[in-house]
């Protein structure tokens, strides 16, 4: 269905680099793939098992050369909200919907569609999802004892600060050591693996100074499984599809966006194009495939991406290293991660909510005072008050809204009065008014946000009764379906009067939508003009000098004398 010439023209010194790209991603994606499962309410070998397989299966079939799938942040609390609400069975079942529309998405050519989501809306949820992370992380920092994971932000917020009185140090100390590894460490040795170092010392400090003292992925999930994923395809009924369509859109749409966010800044840094569809379809089947092996869903990371080009990776085969490397190190070593301390991974997940909340954005936009500082605000309150899903709809229902008032204020209608000169007489600055002629420019889009200003001040124009009404679309680039019934009802307005609508300088789309809907064997193909000048002269050959106040009075034809120089003169 899609070309695809990513994995042409290599040697195997390329793929040497993408194996040593795929190994340095592969150690930075472990300790976040259990983060991100852990935050999101389920074991973290899932979001191992879906480091493996989404890795793998985007890099196959995906739109970029770069791009790393895995568990991210931004889905912690859509995952969260799921779990808590629908089970983990469930879960994977809103996983499986999601990666079917995603692939219908790529399929329909959707993929550049969802670059049109204003940046207002992502960045308030994606700021509501940085602060959901990070109050999220309090309770394992402190160490604190009874939390029970709720569904919303307020209810988590209310169990914090009842249980405040059982803090651990020794929980705030092993969180310190990991937070002070992951600030300061990358200053003096910028190139070592950060996260994995922050969660190798903090459990070697524990397990020696003060074992069992701190809570553990053992003790809060039981281990992690030293195998291979059991192999179920998830339990899909009708009842099911109807009770998790609008969780599954929510985390599509999520998945979207951000998988071509990280493929937009894979090709900033590295000059190649990637093929939006044809990543939507790649995301979908990675998000299809990864609930059969027990995985979480999944979409583009930008961090792990960004690592892969900084790691020379060449072409798609580092993620299918990176894959096969996190699987190798899960069937070796899963039994050792038991030991790592909770709080040890908590200043992980912290300082990936603070860089996710572009923050600076965020203020910046505020500082506006615009209808984008409105959608911001709503969809970040809604985001962590309330839920994503309900976030993104009423955050696009605002951009929407937000859009077409704007584009209203940019649609203009402007009478103008055509300068007629006689070209006889000696005073050549002498100007004759046609009242029986009525000129307007229209400019903008005329759809329906601004159908009801255009109808408004040509009638008021037909009221003086014209007999010619010339209407100039030059900078009209489309109409609709409601502004042409308002133009369709004016001209029936205008015809019952006896006058004459003449229309010049359309574009192609707007005369196809005229003929399309019968209004232009209405209005009479005659009557219609390349040319403005055209439209002028033809309207005053029209005109009943009977019926003009100017004629009568002057006993001829005052207009049919003078020149039309093919200047209009704003009235």
């Amino acid at each position: 269905m899609f070309k695809d010439d990513r994995f042409k023209g290599l040697f195997l010194t390329d793929l040497k680099r993408d194996l040593f790209a795929g190994i340095t991603v592969g150690i930075v994606a472990i300790p976040l793939g259990m983060a991100f499962a852990i935050a999101s309410g389920v074991k973290p070998e899932y979001g191992l098992y879906t480091t493996v397989v989404a890795g793998i299966m985007v890099a196959l079939f995906g739109g970029s050369r770069f791009q790393i799938a895995g568990p991210t942040g931004a889905f912690i609390p859509i995952l969260l909200a799921i779990v808590l609400q629908y089970g983990y069975e469930n879960l994977l079942i809103a996983g499986f919907l999601a990666g079917i529309m995603l692939v219908f998405m790529g399929m329909l050519k959707l993929g550049n569609l969802i670059t049109y989501i204003p940046r207002s809306l992502t960045i308030g949820f994606t700021s509501g999802i940085a602060v959901i992370i990070f109050s999220g992380q309090i309770g394992d920092f402190l160490g604190l004892e009874g939390l029970e994971k709720k569904q919303y932000f307020h209810e988590n917020i209310i169990q914090l600060v009842q249980n405040i009185t059982t803090i651990n140090l020794l929980s705030v100390l092993t969180a310190l050591i990991g937070l002070f590894i992951i600030i300061f460490l990358p200053k003096l040795f910028p190139r070592v693996p950060i996260l994995l170092i922050a969660l190798i010392i903090p459990t070697i400090i524990a397990i020696v100074f003060y074992p069992g003292k701190v809570s553990t992925i053992g003790n809060a999930f039981g281990g992690i499984a030293q195998s291979l994923p059991n192999f179920q395809i998830p339990a899909v009924t009708w009842e099911k599809i109807l009770m998790l369509w609008q969780p599954a859109f929510v985390i599509a749409m999520l998945g979207g966006i951000e998988s071509l966010l990280s493929a937009v800044v894979s090709d900033g840094m590295t000059g190649k194009r990637h093929h939006s569809n044809r990543e939507l379809v790649g995301q979908g089947l990675a998000n299809i495939v990864t609930p059969i092996f027990g995985g979480i869903p999944a979409t583009g990371a930008i961090a792990r991406t960004a690592t892969n080009i900084k790691s020379g990776a060449v072409s798609p085969f580092s993620g299918i290293f990176q894959g096969i490397f996190v699987l190798v190190t899960l069937l070796l070593f899963a039994p050792y991660a038991s030991h790592i301390p909770l709080a040890s991974m908590a200043p992980i997940l912290m300082i990936v909510a603070i860089n996710m909340s572009e923050y600076k954005s965020f203020a910046h936009i505020l500082k506006l005072k615009s209808s984008d500082s409105l959608v911001l605000l709503t969809t970040f309150l809604l985001t962590v008050f309330v839920t994503l899903t309900i976030a993104v709809q009423i955050g696009l229902l605002l951009a929407m809204v937000s859009f077409i008032k704007r584009m209203s204020k940019i649609f203009e209608v402007e009478k103008v009065i055509p300068a007629l000169k006689d070209s006889k007489s000696r005073n050549e600055g002498t100007v004759t008014i046609c009242p029986e002629l009525s000129f307007f420019t229209i400019s903008g889009p005329l759809f329906f946000g601004a159908a009801d200003k255009f109808e408004s001040i040509i009638t008021r124009s037909i009221n003086k009764r014209p007999t010619v009404l010339i209407l100039k679309m030059k900078d009209v680039p489309i109409i609709d379906a409601t502004a042409e019934a308002n133009l369709a009802s004016l001209v029936k307005d205008f015809h019952k009067i006896g006058g004459t609508v003449l229309i010049s300088n359309t574009n192609k789309e707007v005369r196809k939508t005229l003929e399309i809907s019968g209004l232009y064997e209405k209005i009479g193909v005659e009557h219609f003009f390349n040319d403005s000048s055209d439209a002028v002269d033809y309207g005053l050959q029209i005109i009943n000098v009977k019926k003009c106040s100017k004629c009568s009075r002057s006993g001829k034809s005052a207009c049919q004398v003078f020149k039309y120089k093919g200047k209009i003169q704003s009235g």
